[in-house]
C-alpha cells in the first residue's frame, strides 16, 4: 500500500487525468444507458397463475389503463356529458397505439353500470393498448397528453399511470434530495475539517463516485432489468460512503502532514492506514448489499447490484483520485481555514473527557444505553409487511387520486380483486364436466365471508342452474348470446378458466389477506389445478418469499463479516462484538421504520399515508446499513487496537481510541445522516422516504450512543479478552498495520 501511495505521488497528473477520463466516461454512460424498470419473476403461486392469464387471455395482450371523467354539473346520461367524454377521447381514441376505448357509451350492457359512478357525475373510460406494459409505461406521458378534458377533471388508474408517477417522482425526488443534502453536507464537512479545500475534495470524490454509480447502473440496463429504484439508491449510497471514505483519508493526510511536512512520508502512511481501512470497509459494505443477491427474481438484485457498484467506484476514486489530488495540493490542503473551528489538541477535548467518564463507570454507561436501544427496537414486534400499492405515492399524484375515486365511486370497478385461475386438466373450459367444476367452486367461494361476487363465466345470470348452463356451452361459440360469449372469450383460455372474486377489503389489509388465504383453503377441485393471483394474493406471496429467502440472506453478510473483521482485527472478541453492536443500531432503526410509517407518527409532518411496511424496507435497511456501520466499527477499533499494541493497556487504548476517532466518526455520521435525511425529507414516496429516515436513525444511533457509548463500556468490562486470538492467528504484523487507521 505505501508503494502503491509513492506510485500516485509520483505519477500524480497522469493518475488524476485517469480520473477524469472515468468521470467522462460515467457522463457519456448517463446519456446512453438502458431504461431502468421493476420486474419480478420469482416462482410462487400468485406469479405462476398470473403467467397463465397472461398466456391464454386474450385481454392480456397489450398493456391498458383506466381515465375516469368527471363533471361538478352533469349526470350520466345526459347527452352533454356523453358530448363532453367524446370530445376528450377523441385524440386518444385515433392513437394508433390505442386499440379501443371502452365507455359506457360504447360497453356492453353487462359491464356497463360498472363503468358509471355511485353518483353518475363520473365515467369511467376503459383504453386497450397494443404495446406492452414497459413501453406504455415509457410512453404514458404521450398518451394521457392527448386526453383534453376541457369542462371535465381526469384522473388516471391502473398500473401504467401509476408506474409513470413512480418514475416521474423518483427522478424530481432525486434532485431535490440533492439540493437539501449536498450544500448541507458541505457545510459539515467545514466543521469537521475546519477548512474549504478538505471539505470541496470530499464532496467533489463523492459526486464522482455518484457519477460512475449512476452510469455503471444505467448501462448495466442495457443488457439486464435494473430496478427503478436503483438511481436512487446509488446515490444515497454514494455520496454517504464516498464522503465518508474521503473525510477519512483527508484527515489521516492532514494530520501526518501536521508531525512530517513531507508530502510523499504523508501520503504513503495515510494510504497504508485510512486507506487500508476504507479497502475493509468497503469490502464489508459489499458484503452486506451481496445479501440482496438472495432474493432472485426481485429488483433487490439489481439493487444490490448497483450498490456494491458504487461502493467499488468509491474506494477506487478514494485510492486514485483524491490521493493523487492530496499530491498536487500538498499542503494547500489546509487553506480556507476557519479559525473557530479547529480541533483542540489531543486529550484536551471533548471527547476525551467523554471516553475517561466511560471507562470510570462502565456498567452505569452500559446497561442503561442497551435498555434504551432495545426499548427503541420494541415497536418492530409489531410490524406488518404488505406489497407496496398507490399508498405510496403522495394524495395529489393523479393515479393516487384516481385510484381513490374510483373506490369510493365506482364499487364494482374499484373492488378489490382476487383471482383463482383454474387449470384445467380434461378438455375445453365449456366440456360438461369443467362447466360442472366451474359451478361447483364458484358457488363455494361465493359463501365465504367477504366476498361480494364471483364474475366467470359461470356467473353470467344467477337464475342459470347448473344444467342450464352446461346446455349452454353445449352450443358452438359463434352461436351463443353476446354477453355469454363475451364471458368466456375474457375469462377462459384453451386450458384454464378465471373466477373473479371480488371483496370490499382493501388489498392490503388484514381482513383482504385472511380472505386470500381461505380462498387458496377453499379452491380445490376435482378435475383442475386452481392457482390464485390478484393484488392481494401477490402481496402475500412475496412477503412469504422474502421471509423464506432471508435466513440464509442475514447468515451470508453475518458470517462473511464476521470472516473479514476476524482477518483485519485478528480477535475473536471484537467482530463478535462488531455484529452485535449492529443488531443494536439496526433494532433502533427498524423500530423507528414501525412507529413512524406504520402506526403513523409524524405523518403530517412527513406527508405520507401511515400502512404496512413494503417487505423490501427492512431486508434493503438491513443489507445497506450493517455494512456501513462497520464503517465505524473499522475505524474506531482500528485506532484502539494501534493503542493497545503500544501501552497494552486496555482501559487506555479505549479512551485513546474514541478521543483519536470520536470526533470524525461523529462528523463523518453526521454527514451521511444528512445525505439520508435530504432522501427522508425530499422523497414524495413513502419507500425512499422510510429507506432514507431509517438508515439516518440507525447511522446517528450507530456513531452515537454505540460507538461513544455502548462500545467503549463493553470493551472496558471486557479488557484483555478483546485481544485474544488463537496462536494460528498471532503472527507478525506488518509495520503499515502498526499505524492507525484515522
Amino acid at each position: 500500500m505505501r508503494r502503491w501511495a509513492y506510485f500516485v505521488h509520483r505519477r500524480r497528473w497522469a493518475v488524476l487525468m485517469m480520473a477524469v477520463i472515468l468521470l467522462v466516461l460515467s457522463v457519456l454512460a448517463l446519456s446512453n444507458g438502458g431504461q431502468l424498470k421493476n420486474a419480478s419473476d420469482y416462482d410462487v403461486e400468485a406469479v405462476r397463475a398470473a403467467d397463465l392469464e397472461q398466456q391464454q387471455l386474450p385481454a392480456s395482450t397489450g398493456a391498458s389503463f383506466d381515465l375516469i371523467l368527471r363533471s361538478g354539473s352533469l349526470r350520466y346520461p345526459d347527452p352533454r356529458l356523453q358530448t363532453a367524454v367524446t370530445g376528450a377521447l377523441e385524440a386518444l381514441d385515433s392513437d394508433k397505439r390505442v386499440t379501443d376505448v371502452q365507455t359506457p357509451y360504447n360497453a356492453p350492457e353487462t359491464v356497463r353500470d360498472r363503468l358509471v359512478s355511485s353518483d353518475r357525475h363520473s365515467v369511467l373510460a376503459v383504453v386497450g393498448l397494443n404495446i406492452d406494459f414497459a413501453t406504455a409505461r415509457q410512453q404514458f406521458g404521450e398518451l394521457r397528453s392527448e386526453v383534453h378534458g376541457g369542462s371535465l377533471a381526469v384522473s388516471t388508474h391502473g398500473d401504467v399511470p401509476l408506474s409513470h408517477d413512480y418514475d416521474t417522482l423518483l427522478g424530481d425526488d432525486l434532485r431535490r434530495a440533492e439540493v437539501i443534502s449536498l450544500p448541507l453536507a458541505l457545510i459539515l464537512l467545514i466543521v469537521v475539517f475546519g477548512t474549504g479545500i478538505a471539505a470541496l475534495l470530499c464532496l467533489g470524490v463523492g459526486l464522482f463516485a455518484v457519477a460512475g454509480g449512476v452510469g455503471a447502473s444505467l448501462m448495466l440496463a442495457r443488457g439486464f432489468e435494473v430496478s427503478t429504484y436503483a438511481e436512487n439508491v446509488v446515490t444515497l449510497i454514494g455520496l454517504g460512503v464516498a464522503i465518508d471514505y474521503s473525510l477519512f483519508i483527508v484527515t489521516r493526510f492532514r494530520e501526518q502532514l501536521g508531525k512530517n511536512p513531507d508530502v510523499a512520508g504523508a501520503l504513503a502512511t495515510t494510504m497504508a492506514t485510512a486507506g487500508r481501512a476504507i479497502l475493509f470497509s468497503g469490502v464489508t459494505v459489499a458484503i452486506g448489499l451481496a445479501g440482496l443477491l438472495f432474493y432472485t427474481g426481485t429488483p433487490l438484485v439489481s439493487m444490490g447490484v448497483a450498490g456494491a457498484i458504487v461502493v467499488a467506484i468509491s474506494v477506487l476514486y478514494a485510492w486514485t483520485l483524491l490521493p493523487a489530488l492530496l499530491a498536487i495540493l500538498g499542503p494547500r490542503v489546509n487553506r480556507l481555514r476557519v479559525p473557530l473551528l479547529q480541533p483542540r489538541p489531543f486529550g484536551r477535548g471533548a471527547w476525551h473527557r467523554l471516553a475517561m467518564w466511560v471507562m470510570r463507570r462502565p456498567w452505569q454507561v452500559l446497561l442503561p444505553t442497551a435498555a434504551v436501544l432495545l426499548l427503541a427496537a420494541s415497536p418492530f414486534l409489531n410490524i406488518h409487511l404488505a406489497n407496496t400499492d398507490v399508498t405510496q405515492l403522495p394524495v395529489n399524484a393523479e393515479s393516487r387520486a384516481g385510484s381513490d375515486l374510483l373506490e369510493r365511486q365506482f364499487p364494482q370497478a374499484g373492488q378489490n380483486t382476487i383471482d383463482v385461475v383454474m387449470q384445467l386438466q380434461h378438455g375445453a373450459p365449456t366440456s360438461a364436466d369443467n362447466v360442472a367444476a366451474a359451478y361447483a367452486l364458484s358457488r363455494r367461494l361465493r359463501a365465504l365471508p367477504g366476498v361480494v361476487g364471483v364474475r366467470s363465466y359461470v356467473d353470467i345470470d344467477p337464475s342459470l342452474t347448473l344444467p342450464a348452463y352446461q346446455r349452454v356451452y353445449a352450443q358452438a361459440r359463434d352461436d351463443l348470446p353476446p354477453a355469454v360469449r363475451g364471458a368466456v372469450t375474457q375469462l377462459t383460455g384453451a386450458s384454464i378458466a378465471v373466477l373473479q372474486v371480488q371483496t370490499a377489503y382493501r388489498t392490503e389489509s388484514s381482513p383482504a389477506e385472511a380472505l386470500v388465504r381461505t380462498v387458496r383453503a377453499s379452491d380445490s377441485i376435482a378435475g383442475a389445478h386452481a392457482q390464485v393471483t390478484g393484488d392481494t394474493a401477490f402481496s402475500i406471496d412475496l412477503v412469504d418469499y422474502m421471509l423464506g429467502k432471508t435466513p440464509a440472506a442475514l447468515a451470508f453478510v453475518v458470517v462473511t463479516t464476521f470472516a473479514v473483521l476476524l482477518l483485519l482485527l485478528r480477535s475473536l472478541a471484537l467482530p463478535l462484538k462488531a455484529v452485535l453492536m449492529n443488531v443494536l443500531s439496526l433494532g433502533a432503526a427498524f423500530g423507528a421504520l414501525v412507529w413512524v410509517f406504520q402506526q403513523g407518527h409524524l405523518a403530517s409532518l412527513l406527508a405520507f399515508t401511515p400502512g404496512p411496511l413494503d417487505p423490501t424496507i427492512p431486508v434493503l435497511l438491513f443489507c445497506i446499513v450493517f455494512g456501513l456501520s462497520m464503517d465505524y466499527e473499522v475505524f474506531l477499533l482500528t485506532r484502539m487496537q494501534e493503542a493497545y499494541h503500544q501501552s497494552r493497556d486496555n482501559r487506555q487504548a479505549v479512551a485513546d481510541g474514541l478521543e483519536h476517532s470520536g470526533r470524525l466518526v461523529t462528523g463523518a455520521a453526521a454527514i451521511m445522516a444528512c445525505v439520508f435525511m435530504g432522501f427522508a425529507l425530499g422523497s414524495s414516496i413513502t419507500l425512499i422516504k422510510s429507506i432514507g429516515l431509517g438508515m439516518a436513525v440507525a447511522v446517528i444511533v450507530d456513531a452515537t450512543l454505540v460507538r461513544a457509548l455502548v462500545v467503549p463500556s463493553a470493551m472496558r468490562l471486557l479488557g484483555r479478552v478483546n485481544w485474544w486470538a488463537p496462536p494460528f492467528m498471532r503472527f507478525k504484523r506488518a509495520a503499515e498495520e502498526t499505524a492507525p487507521a484515522a
